[in-house]
C-alpha cells in the first residue's frame, strides 16, 4: 500500500507541473486563440535562468527567482511581438508550426549557452524529506503542488473578479466587438503572453531541483502539458488542473509497473484514445479550427 501511495504522491508532483503548463496554454488561448507549443520552453528557460543567476552569477535565491521570471517573460513578449503578432490571422496549423519552430530555436540557444547536461538548482527550503509511515515526501514537492494551487486560485479570481480579466475574456470571445468597445486588445494579448510565460518559469524553477531540466526538457514537458490541457477540456483552467493531476498520477503508476522510459509514451497513448473516444475532454470542451 505504501508503494502505491508513493506512486500517487509522485504523480501529484509531476501532475502539478503539467497543470501549470496547461494553465499557460489556456491563458494564452482564451485571450488570443494562439496554441503556443513553446509553452514547455518557458519551463525549461525558468530552470536554466535560475541556475545561471544563482550558481554562475551568485545572486540570492529570491533575486534569482524574480529575475528568472522577468527574463522568461521578456523572451515570450519578444516571441509575440517579433513573430506571432504578424501571423495571428493565419491558420491554426501555421500558428502551431511557428511556435514549434520558436521552441526549437530556444532549445538550440540554450544548448549553445549551457551545453547538453542538466543544470539543477537547490530546493527552495533545503533538501528535506518528510516521512509518513512508509511514504517519503520531498518538501520541494510540496512547494510544487502549493504553487500550482495558488496560481490556479489567483487566475480564477483574476479572470472572474477583475476588470482586466474580463477584458481578456472579451478579447478572446469577440475581438472586433471588444476593440469597438474600447478594450485595448493588443495589450490584453501581450498580458496573456506575460502571464503564461511567468507561470511556466515558476514551474521550471520549482521542478528543477526535483527533476533537473536539460535543453530538451521543454519539448517533452510542453507536449505532456498539452495532453493534460486536452484531457481536462481545452480552454478550461479547471480542466487543465484536473487533466494535469490525472495524467501525472496515471504516468507515475504505470512507471512503477512498466520498464523505464515507457511512462512518457503513456501520455500520448492517452491523447490518441482521448481524441477518438472523448475529444471534448473530461469537462466537456474542445478546440476546433473554426474557433480561430
Amino acid at each position: 500500500m505504501s508503494t502505491w501511495l508513493q506512486y500517487i504522491l509522485t504523480g501529484i508532483t509531476m501532475g502539478s507541473v503539467y497543470s501549470l503548463i496547461g494553465l499557460g496554454y489556456v491563458t494564452i488561448y482564451r485571450t488570443s486563440h494562439v496554441v503556443n507549443m513553446a509553452q514547455g520552453s518557458f519551463v525549461m528557460m525558468g530552470g536554466f535562468f535560475g541556475y545561471a543567476l544563482l550558481k554562475q552569477i551568485g545572486l540570492p535565491y529570491w533575486a534569482s527567482i524574480l529575475l528568472s521570471i522577468i527574463a522568461v517573460v521578456a523572451v515570450a513578449l519578444a516571441m509575440y511581438l517579433l513573430v506571432l503578432k504578424w501571423i495571428m490571422k493565419s491558420s491554426l496549423v501555421n500558428m502551431i508550426l511557428a511556435t514549434v519552430g520558436l521552441s526549437i530555436l530556444i532549445e538550440s540557444l540554450v544548448l549553445i549557452k549551457w551545453g547538453g547536461y542538466s543544470k539543477p538548482t537547490p530546493p527552495f527550503t533545503g533538501d528535506k524529506l518528510l516521512r509518513m509511515g512508509g511514504v517519503h515526501i520531498k518538501v520541494q514537492s510540496l512547494w510544487v503542488v502549493g504553487l500550482m494551487i495558488v496560481i490556479f486560485v489567483l487566475l480564477y479570481f483574476f479572470g472572474q473578479r477583475t476588470r482586466v480579466g474580463k477584458q481578456m475574456t472579451a478579447t478572446a470571445t469577440n475581438p472586433n466587438a471588444a476593440r469597438i468597445s474600447g478594450i485595448p486588445t493588443q495589450r490584453m494579448i501581450i498580458l496573456a503572453f506575460a502571464i503564461s510565460s511567468a507561470i511556466g518559469a515558476i514551474g521550471g524553477l520549482a521542478i528543477n531541483s526535483v527533476i533537473p531540466l536539460t535543453y530538451t526538457s521543454g519539448a517533452l514537458w510542453g507536449l505532456t502539458g498539452f495532453v493534460a490541457a486536452i484531457l481536462g477540456g481545452w480552454g478550461s483552467s479547471g480542466g487543465a488542473v484536473l487533466g494535469g493531476l490525472a495524467l501525472g498520477i496515471i504516468q507515475s503508476i504505470f512507471a512503477g509497473v512498466l520498464p523505464a522510459g515507457w511512462q512518457d509514451g503513456i501520455a500520448f497513448v492517452i491523447l490518441i484514445l482521448l481524441l477518438y473516444f472523448r475529444p471534448q475532454g473530461l469537462l466537456g470542451t474542445t478546440m476546433t479550427e473554426g474557433e480561430m
